[in-house]
């Protein structure tokens, strides 16, 4: 009997998918979970390959019927059929009504709940800021155990049932993968090393805030978890990452521990995950999510405001990890806000503790 064949991880697929090479890799050789086993080879094998306006009405003081004008989304979403694929075949536009398909539903709301918190937070018109039409394909392969931005569309795969479940109710992932988009759009990260792990981290910061925008919630009740719900309940994890407590967002006999580092001595060096760009976006996250919560209320307004300002504001595609640290510093909105995000890059050990002696 042949030898069993080893699955190799391609790290240094350019493409953006929210479950890392690493993870797939490792449920490979998963003895528990052998459809997921299964459908992890075969997701690693098969890698990752119009202004629009709405009139908006209301009642002015005098009782007279006021119409404007605002940006809105144009989405399509398409249907891989279970084949790789793209796009598919159209069976949802932006004005058509809802589908029988709860996928095409949840894809169709988040690539919405997406583009409202950058219209309404940002003053951004989708993700090149001009307009561009939102595309998503779902249904993408047999058991695919990923969800991806290709460059000009959202993929979705449906899982394998074992381990993960459709990526299309996560709408953390759609904004994660979204905003890819955006940043393909603005610094354009280079997806390697720290700026790699930059790239990974602002999508995870616009991922966590789609979803507290779209619910309302205040940084002190989100959960600030990106992917809660696509593991099944065979999995011992709550989500794929956990932006304010890095490396605690699941611990699985097969799966193995979250390996994201929360601080800079904990920064991991390998030539896997290119160069660890899911992993060590932990760092980054937890240096956002603390400024969030240090200054309370709507984590979108003030601190996701810094962001977004730090990315679109010249932010060199080589960054690291201090050069955008400094860049949110100089993009703060107010004193108030420099400090504490100041107190986080330091908390997270990008910036020295001026407290510790040399010698410490």
């Amino acid at each position: 009997m042949s030898p069993p064949r080893r699955i190799v991880a391609d790290m240094n697929d350019s493409a953006y998918g929210i479950i890392p090479a690493y993870l797939l890799a490792r449920l490979a050789e998963s003895g528990r979970f052998p459809r997921a086993a299964d459908a992890a080879r075969q997701t690693l094998l098969a890698g990752r390959p119009t202004f629009r306006t709405r009139i908006n009405l209301s009642i002015d003081e005098q009782g007279d019927l006021v119409a404007e004008l605002s940006d809105a989304p144009n989405r399509t979403i398409s249907d891989a059929q279970n084949t790789e694929t793209l796009p598919g075949a159209v069976v949802r536009a932006e004005d058509d009504p809802a589908a029988d398909d709860v996928s095409v539903n949840e894809a169709f709301d988040g690539l919405g709940a997406t583009f409202e918190l950058l219209l309404g937070a940002y003053d951004r018109n989708s993700l090149d800021g001009a307009g561009a039409a939102l595309d998503a394909t779902v249904h993408y392969g047999v058991d695919y155990d990923n969800a991806f931005w290709d460059g000009e569309r959202m993929v979705f795969g449906d899982g394998d049932g074992e381990v993960f479940r459709g990526f299309t109710g996560s709408i953390t992932v759609i904004g994660h993968e979204l905003a890819h988009g955006v940043i393909q759009h603005t610094a354009n990260l280079e997806y390697q090393g720290q700026p790699g792990a930059l790239n990974e981290s602002i999508a995870d910061v616009f991922g966590a805030l789609t979803e507290q925008y779209s619910e309302g919630q205040t940084s002190d009740r989100a959960s600030w978890l990106i992917g809660a719900g696509i593991f099944t309940d065979e999995v011992q994890g709550r989500a794929l990452r956990s932006m304010l407590e890095p490396g605690t967002a699941y611990d699985d006999d097969e799966l193995g521990k979250d390996p994201q580092p929360a601080h800079m001595r904990d920064f991991v060096q390998t030539t896997e995950d290119n160069g660890g760009v899911h992993i060590n976006s932990g760092i980054p996250n937890r240096a956002f999510a603390l400024t969030a919560t240090t200054l309370g209320g709507n984590a979108w307004e003030r601190a996701g405001l810094t962001w977004y300002r730090a990315l679109t504001g010249g932010l060199a595609s080589t960054a690291n990890f201090r050069e955008f640290a400094d860049a949110t510093i100089a993009a703060a909105v107010d004193d108030e806000v420099a400090t504490a995000t100041r107190a986080a890059w330091t908390t997270v050990g990008v910036y020295e503790d001026a407290r510790r002696s040399p010698t410490e």
